[in-house]
């Protein structure tokens, strides 16, 4: 069965925090992204040891570092010794906790050029570099379909595995909504989460769960399962067919506070948010068939072997 996990920077700043809404969803995984703002890979070491320590006392683990490696805030352009700071600052850490997936992407799409006019060559050789400096360490990167290269398309992600072979997906139901299909030609329409998914299933390693709207150029995001990400569609496609991998929550969605609201007001709605969103895919799961429990999950490393 599935394991159940998400990006908990979204319901607090703290590691504490964090733990405390993954524990009141019964759950035993984060997907580690920001903790108290900054990357995982980027805090200092003694935050890094705090970190460890809480997990440690708390019966929660780091499934994933959502790690900034060749994201959307990377240009293909940069000097790729950047990038492998990042993934040496990021290895010790994953082994220390013991964590075997990392979340990466295939760097920014150049605005200013064509979509056949994306430096594709210079990005595969990039990506061949990355994926070999972690699966040598013992950890397998995933690629999600984001603001990059390989999310520009379906078609553009499938060149991409084509030319790191081996190189596994992480999919996120949400992330078409709002992106360009360039493959389509101007002027782009917004992508299907559905023909990207049936497209890039069987390199899917791993599960983003978001969702929302497209309306007038801007993304409404909201919960699983209301959207045009056709979370249910996909969910019980993949748990039909014997998915055993992980389904992360990244629920992206913006609380509305009161200007009167207390900090600690507007901290308790984020954890009520992410639970609140958690419980939600939980019944999606259960609706599709395949009801989660603690007992049957399988276990991150297992399905990473299996994928």
């Amino acid at each position: 069965m599935a394991y159940l996990t998400g990006f908990a920077d979204e319901a607090a700043d703290s590691i504490e925090d964090q733990i405390k809404a993954t524990k009141a969803l019964g759950w035993s995984w984060i997907e580690s992204r920001k903790i108290n703002g900054d990357n995982i890979h980027d805090i200092p070491e003694a935050d890094f040891d705090k970190t460890c320590e809480a997990l440690a006392h708390s019966g929660v683990g780091i499934n994933c570092f959502g790690s900034a490696v060749a994201n959307w805030a990377s240009q293909i352009t940069d000097d790729f010794q950047a990038t492998i700071d990042q993934i040496e600052r990021a290895i010790p850490r994953m082994q220390r906790l013991n964590t075997k997936m990392i979340r990466i992407m295939s760097f920014a799409v150049l605005k200013e050029n064509a979509p056949d006019d994306q430096m594709e060559d210079e990005r595969f050789r990039r990506l061949r570099e990355i994926q070999s400096r972690f699966t040598d360490a013992g950890i397998v990167p995933v690629h999600e379909n984001c603001m990059n290269y390989g999310g520009m398309g379906w078609r553009y992600t499938l060149k991409m595995v084509e030319n790191v072979p081996g190189l596994k997906l992480v999919y996120d139901t949400g992330n078409p909504i709002f992106t360009p299909d360039y493959a389509a030609g101007e002027p782009y329409p917004r992508q299907c989460a559905w023909e990207f998914y049936e497209n890039v299933k069987d390199h899917i390693a791993y599960v983003h769960i978001k969702d929302g709207f497209w309306n007038d150029g801007i993304v409404k995001y909201g919960f699983p399962g209301e959207g045009d990400g056709h979370v249910a569609r996909i969910v019980k496609d993949l748990l039909d067919s014997g998915y055993n991998g992980g389904f992360s929550m990244e629920p992206h969605m913006k609380v509305v506070h009161h200007e009167t609201a207390t900090d600690e007001d507007k901290s308790q709605v984020r954890i009520d948010n992410y639970i609140e969103y958690g419980k939600r895919f939980m019944a999606i799961m259960e609706e599709a068939g395949h009801p989660w429990s603690a007992e049957t999950e399988s276990a991150p490393e297992a399905a990473l072997a299996l994928s």
